[in-house]
């Protein structure tokens, strides 16, 4: 058995009411997968930032780059591939489309994310006056919607299957 197979049959374990009566199976394994790749994201930037940055500045001759930032551009690559992993194998399943094509369509649909995440945390702080830490957690709402839309109807979209919501 594969590892992706593994890992959906402990995610449905747990889809049980009521979490079956309100999300697609689709939908639950994708908010596990993001959920876990989240969790990740926090792990590895912690060991990245504390032991192996060592909370140093990074001097790379045009810029000085910062240790929470340089974490940040060590930790990226790792979930961005863990999370386009989880999403192809376990959350959509799609394997009519070569992965090389999905991996580009992930990478737009992350670009995405990122500017969607930086103009709703403007537009929520800065003209609608809603406090950093509320407005932060209607963007990464706003943003977790976008996500899965995006990886549900673009990235990952099936071909011969009928869509499930």
């Amino acid at each position: 058995m594969r590892v992706a197979e593994l890992i959906g049959r402990a995610i449905d374990l747990c889809y049980v009411r009521p979490w079956s009566s309100f999300f697609s199976r689709t939908m639950f394994r994708y908010a596990a997968c993001g959920g876990a790749n989240m969790v990740l994201d926090v792990v590895w930037y912690y060991i990245i930032y504390h032991y192996i940055v060592a909370e140093r500045f990074f001097d790379l001759g045009f810029v000085v780059m910062s240790p929470h930032v340089a974490s940040l551009v060590v930790v990226f690559p790792i979930t961005f591939f863990t999370g386009f992993w989880l999403n192809r194998n376990v959350a959509f399943q799609v394997t009519e489309v070569g992965s090389g094509v999905q991996l580009i369509k992930y990478a737009l649909s992350v670009v995405g994310s990122i500017l969607l995440n930086y103009i709703c945390i403007k537009l929520f702080v800065e003209v609608l006056r809603i406090w950093p830490t509320p407005a932060k957690a209607l963007t990464t709402l706003v943003c977790v919607v976008y996500s899965y839309l995006a990886g549900r109807y673009f990235t990952f979209r099936t071909i011969n299957k009928k869509e499930e919501l």
